[in-house]
């Protein structure tokens, strides 16, 4: 006696229809991933794909399709927009394998590239750095480029990753954002506008030098010069 057929299984409509509207809602909103990753990338070194970003970024908009209640939120990217943002950024610190060494080659060509800066208004080349520091330039070029990717990151994790201390055992964020408002009130007017544009309204360099007619250099200066301040008041060595 032949066993009884098994019955295929038959799709589940509202499944399927639930499944067809998160993978609209993805579709819709590829553009702005996109947007979003050329904007991040305009502020990283050479060496950080776009591919790699819009990636990242699309995945955790997937994940994030199959969790949105449109009657919790009634909009998608309202809900899911910084998550993105977020899983861009966990990738770029994924990237951040800086040892105590290239910390302090960092810390030493922050150092020249400020005071060449102040001296002349504009960033001085590798091949400099590598001669000044006798360092080979290739390394220069690497912590330039450590340093460009830790820049587009919070001001806690900058200070935690150049200093190699946990920051946040040592001040809550709010502390740490009431002590950036603190130390901005000693900064003239053109500079606060510049830190505010550069991180809370997340421009990149050249979208702030157009919007203000500063060079990229003053601002990437400006920026150097409160973290400074912040590890100062913070009790941060500096060697």
């Amino acid at each position: 006696m032949n066993p009884t057929p098994l019955k295929k299984q038959q799709p589940n409509p509202y499944s399927q229809n639930i499944k067809k509207e998160q993978d609209e809602l993805v579709l819709q909103y590829l553009p702005a991933v996109r947007a979003m990753a050329y904007r991040l990338r305009e502020r990283l070194p050479a060496s950080v794909d776009v591919n790699d970003l819009i990636s990242i970024g699309t995945e955790e908009m997937i994940k994030l399709s199959r969790r949105y209640d449109k009657d919790q939120n009634d909009s998608f990217w309202g809900y899911g927009k910084k998550r993105v943002y977020g899983s861009m950024l966990d990738f770029l610190r994924s990237l951040d394998t800086m040892s105590r060494a290239n910390r302090r080659l960092i810390k030493m060509v922050d150092h020249e590239i400020t005071a060449y800066l102040g001296e002349h208004g504009n960033e001085p080349d590798d091949a400099y750095l590598a001669q000044l520091l006798n360092e080979d330039i290739e390394k220069i070029a690497e912590a330039r480029n450590s340093a460009m990717i830790v820049s587009i990151m919070s001001l806690n994790e900058q200070i935690t990753i150049l200093s190699g201390e946990d920051t946040a055992q040592r001040v809550e964020k709010d502390e740490l954002m009431e002590m950036v408002q603190s130390i901005l009130t000693t900064f003239n007017e053109r500079e606060q506008m510049i830190i505010q544009l550069y991180y809370f309204e997340e421009l990149n360099l050249k979208e702030i030098s157009e919007i203000l007619d500063i060079s990229e250099s003053r601002i990437s200066q400006i920026h150097k010069k409160l973290l400074v301040k912040i590890k100062e008041q913070l009790g941060i060595n500096h060697g």
